[in-house]
């Protein structure tokens, strides 16, 4: 397996692994819906708001995840990292768990100094992500699941508390995704 920094060149790819990867685990609307929000990030990679790493066996795209940079009004580097999709016959075999340690390790070669997700708090563990309270670094938008909200630190030090809600890049900027 070879993981790479991706760039807009391979935005077909990553949508259609999106795509399929999200119709397969929860259905055609969410399928579209993924796919079509991974598609959008692709093509505005721009490999500082918006980083995108793959992992490729035998020049085929098999898994990708997306980290873009929350803004806040202090200097602090906090990246959200999602989506993360795995090719149906890969899951289960480390590859994300893999990639994710990967781009978390290229954060880290970054200085970036946190790193968020929301999602399955059972799975994200495995790679580092801990529970996340809101009073310690919020949401860009209201949570529907407030237990997928998770982080860690990237530094070493424990995550500040930052009393602002942050600004995410324009492509999670909708409620549908929260």
């Amino acid at each position: 397996m070879i993981l790479r920094i991706l760039d807009q060149s391979k935005q077909k790819e990553v949508e259609q692994l999106f795509t399929c990867a999200f119709t397969s685990s929860e259905g055609e609307k969410e399928g579209k819906l993924i796919g079509n929000l991974s598609s959008q990030l692709a093509s505005h990679i721009d490999n500082r708001d918006i980083i995108c790493f793959g992992v490729y066996e035998n020049q085929t795209l098999v898994g990708s995840i997306f980290f873009t940079r929350l803004q806040f009004g202090i200097d602090i580097q906090v990246y959200l990292l999602a989506p993360v999709a795995i090719s149906t016959e890969y899951q289960g075999k480390g590859v994300g768990q893999s990639l994710i340690n990967y781009g978390l390790n290229e954060l880290k070669r970054r200085s970036a100094d946190v790193a968020v997700t929301y999602g399955d708090p059972a799975f994200y563990s495995k790679v580092g992500f801990q529970a996340l309270s809101e009073n310690v670094i919020q949401a860009p938008q209201a949570l529907s699941m407030p237990s997928g909200w998770l982080g860690q630190s990237l530094t070493g030090v424990p995550i500040p508390s930052i009393d602002e809600r942050p600004v995410c890049v324009k492509e999670f900027d909708d409620p549908v995704y929260w």
